[in-house]
C-alpha cells in the first residue's frame, strides 16, 4: 500500500498569509502531495519575540487561513516541547512510519539554514523542495547548503515541470521549484499593520 505523500511547512506564522497557502498549494499540486501540515512553531530560535504574538494566537491566525481540506495546522511541536526543526522531523517520522514526508521552505531559509540546529540533519532525514522567493534566488542556490549538497539536487524533467512522487526520494534530495515568487510575508503584513 503507497504511503501518504505530505509536505511538512514550518514557521513562526505571525502572522499566517496568502504566501503560506500559495506555497502549499503549489507543493501539492507540484510534487503530487496528499496533504500540507503547517508546523507552527513554540518560538523560532534564531528570531527574538519582539513582536511575537503568542503561541495560541498564531495558531488561530494559522487556522483562520487553511481554508483548503488539504491543508491542516499542527500544533505538533508545541506538544513536543520542541524548536529545533532536526528534533521535529525524526519524531514525525516516528510516529508516522505510514507517511513519507517532505520539508518545504523558502529559498530565505536555504541561504541561512546552516545556522539552524544540526541542519545537515534535515538534508539526511526528509527530501527538501525548497521555493524560490523574490530577491533569493542567486543567493539561495550559491548558498553554503546548496553547495554542499549539490550532487544531490534533483532537477525537474523540463523547467517547471513537476516532480511528482517526490516525497518518497531517499534523503539527501532537494530541488528548486522556481515559479513561486510570491511576494507577501508576515514582516511586511506586521509593518502595514503598525502604520495603519
Amino acid at each position: 500500500m503507497k504511503k501518504r505523500q505530505v509536505g511538512l511547512l514550518g514557521g513562526s506564522f505571525n502572522p499566517a498569509h496568502d504566501g503560506h497557502v500559495y506555497i502549499s498549494e503549489t507543493a501539492i499540486r507540484h510534487l503530487g502531495l496528499d496533504e500540507v501540515w503547517w508546523l507552527v512553531s513554540p518560538q523560532n530560535p534564531l528570531k527574538t519575540t519582539d513582536e511575537m504574538a503568542s503561541f495560541d494566537e498564531r495558531l488561530d491566525s494559522a487556522l483562520s487561513k487553511a481554508r483548503n481540506p488539504k491543508i491542516r495546522v499542527s500544533d505538533f511541536e508545541q506538544q513536543l516541547g520542541n524548536s529545533y526543526t532536526a528534533n521535529t522531523l525524526g519524531a514525525l517520522c516516528e510516529s508516522y512510519y505510514d507517511v513519507d514526508f517532505v520539508w518545504l521552505m523558502g529559498a530565505d531559509n536555504l541561504v541561512q539554514i546552516r545556522n539552524w540546529y544540526r541542519w545537515r540533519d534535515i538534508f539526511e532525514t526528509l527530501p527538501i523542495a525548497v521555493f524560490d522567493r523574490p530577491g533569493y534566488t542567486f543567493k539561495a542556490l550559491g548558498s553554503f547548503a546548496a553547495k554542499a549538497y549539490e550532487k544531490s539536487r534533483i532537477f525537474p524533467s523540463k523547467p517547471g515541470a513537476p516532480i511528482l512522487d517526490f516525497a518518497s526520494y531517499p534523503a539527501p534530495a532537494w530541488t528548486f521549484v522556481t515559479h513561486t515568487k510570491h511576494k507577501m510575508s508576515s514582516t511586511s503584513l506586521r509593518n502595514r499593520a503598525n502604520f495603519s
